[in-house]
């Protein structure tokens, strides 16, 4: 008999917030260090060497990291299921968690008094970037996407490890904006749903490579296609037909259950021929293309090609949902049950090569979905390309005392100010006008007394330039600096070209996960963790 070890003790932490300082304090830095245009890049590997990873996004760098502390795990899921949801803004929504965090247990409050006080904040936070009169948000006119650039431009330009210079941002950035036009439905619907941008990985090649292609890419490795070919059509389209189950022929899996079967009866050659009809049927139906989630039997596939149906398999699941949409077809699941109803059509289907790798082209009557051609240097480069916003009667409501109301209030806006400041990665001074509540970054070598009209020429984001009369003061959150007299109002300039923006969509539910989430560990009393 093997040896019965004894199980070690649940683990019980009361008051975890307590012994959180020093991992949230270094955590808190090296998300800082990445922040903004300027961010650093950050090399992770494990300890005992392996696959390195060279980022500054907060989606590699939290799935890298290791955390033991329950809190920073709590904070770091959190802000994984963000960016998984938004793909942005990922740094922004964990910085502010650790501020608020490093704030509010600080002040000597109770966390069910905090909590109240930040959601009502939250709300008067969200009721403004909703409203009219939010100066947070740009306008995008689709007339001119001079706007749209400037966002994508944004996202590239905030990855230093994509290596990308400013004509392969340019490149892109068209390319992104172009891809995104393809999948606006050309004709007015009530409820218009947009389409889909399927990326295909392309390594190795130049970035100066990348394109887009209307319709939908699907890799055909196994098969060298000729450059034409012909293919059924019914007034000029093409039928095609779309399997999501598998058409090899395989049996069932023993687990199962038991099959009983009359003696000479084959059970290899009762599902080929089951096959073989499925393709009599297609071929019969004037079907002209064939694509299976899964994978085709030879001789069906040799069967279709003898009867000139182009038959694809290994498609994969990322395919199926943009290529229902793009051709009106519905997934066939069973290979016992065909319906005619269930096929859809395409205006041409061709092949294409690029670089080392060979596809079916396939041509939309209408282009609500694109293929878009990623290209850079090598993996590490690709990786990082792929992964690229009070009256007096409150407190009586909230059933707190003015002051703490006033001491959170401080702490919130002085964790939003932290995540502003962590803008800066060489001690500069930043500035922040009273008008338009926006960061104005100072050259360095400048002392704080200096005259700053004359040194300031744009504000962070670009929008607003210096020709006003504004007034500035030093944004430093760890020692307090006066609010802006009023709501910030919008720009009186035209928007520049080159702006840094955000996508406000992100931004917005950044702020409501992190002060959510900051709910949420404030009110943790006591964690129980298994040890074993």
């Amino acid at each position: 008999m093997s040896r019965l070890e004894v199980g070690k003790p649940s683990l019980f932490l009361s008051e975890p917030l307590i012994t959180v300082g020093q991992p949230l304090s270094l955590l808190s830095a090296i998300l800082k260090s990445c922040y903004g245009p300027a961010g650093r890049l950050k090399q992770l590997h494990n300890g005992v060497g392996g696959y390195v990873c060279l980022t500054s996004q907060s989606s590699a760098i939290l799935a890298r990291l290791s955390v033991s502390h329950p809190v920073l795990k709590v904070l770091t899921a959190s802000v994984q299921n963000h960016v998984s949801r938004f793909s942005d803004c990922g740094l922004f929504t964990a910085i502010l968690c650790c501020s608020l965090i490093e704030n509010f247990k600080n002040l000597n409050i109770a966390s069910s008094t905090v909590i109240k006080i930040s959601q009502h904040l939250l709300s008067l936070c969200t009721d403004y970037l909703k409203s009219e009169a939010c100066g947070c948000r740009v306008s995008v006119d689709f007339s001119n996407l001079e706007t749209l650039l400037c966002l994508v431009r944004s996202v590239l330009t905030s990855k230093p490890a994509c290596m990308l210079n400013k004509r392969e941002v340019d490149h892109l950035a068209v390319l992104i904006i172009k891809a995104f036009m393809f999948t606006v439905p050309c004709h007015p619907e009530t409820k218009p749903v947009l389409g889909k941008c399927v990326t295909v990985p392309v390594k190795g090649r130049r970035v100066l490579d990348s394109a887009v292609i209307p319709g939908l890419l699907i890799e055909t490795p196994e098969i060298q296609f000729a450059k034409t070919f012909s293919v059924k059509r019914i007034s000029d389209t093409v039928k095609i037909a779309v399997f999501c189950v598998s058409m090899s022929g395989d049996l069932f899996d023993p687990e199962e259950g038991t099959i009983t079967v009359h003696h000479g009866i084959s059970l290899e050659m009762s599902e080929l021929t089951q096959l073989l009809n499925v393709g009599k049927q297609l071929v019969n139906d004037e079907v002209g293309l064939v694509v299976c989630q899964k994978v085709i039997h030879p001789s069906l596939k040799q069967y279709l090609r003898d009867n000139h149906v182009i038959a694809v398999d290994r498609a994969g699941l990322s395919v199926m949902e943009p290529l229902s949409q793009m051709t009106g077809s519905k997934p066939i699941a069973s290979i016992y049950s065909l319906s005619p109803s269930c096929y859809g059509s395409l205006k041409d289907v061709c092949t294409k090569s690029f670089a080392s790798k060979h596809f079916v082209h396939l041509i939309p009557n209408d282009t609500v979905v694109c293929s878009l051609l990623l290209c850079n240097r090598n993996e590490t480069t690709w990786d990082e390309l792929k992964i690229c916003c009070l009256p007096a009667s409150i407190s009586k409501d909230l059933d707190c005392s003015q002051t703490q109301y006033q001491l959170v209030a401080d702490a919130f806006c002085h964790s939003l100010e932290s995540v502003a400041c962590s803008l800066s990665h060489d001690d500069r001074e930043i500035l922040t006008d009273t008008a338009y509540a926006h960061c104005w970054l100072v050259p360095s070598g400048f002392p704080s007394v200096s005259n700053w009209s004359d040194l300031l020429s744009k504000c962070g984001c670009g929008i607003n330039s210096s020709t006003e009369n504004l007034n500035w003061r030093l944004l430093r959150p760890l020692f307090g600096s006066p609010p802006t007299e009023s709501c910030p109002k919008e720009p009186s300039v035209k928007v520049a070209e080159f702006m840094t923006l955000d996508c406000f969509a992100a931004k917005y539910n950044g702020l409501q996960v992190a002060v959510e989430t900051v709910s949420l560990i404030l009110d943790l009393s006591c964690i129980i963790e298994d040890q074993n």
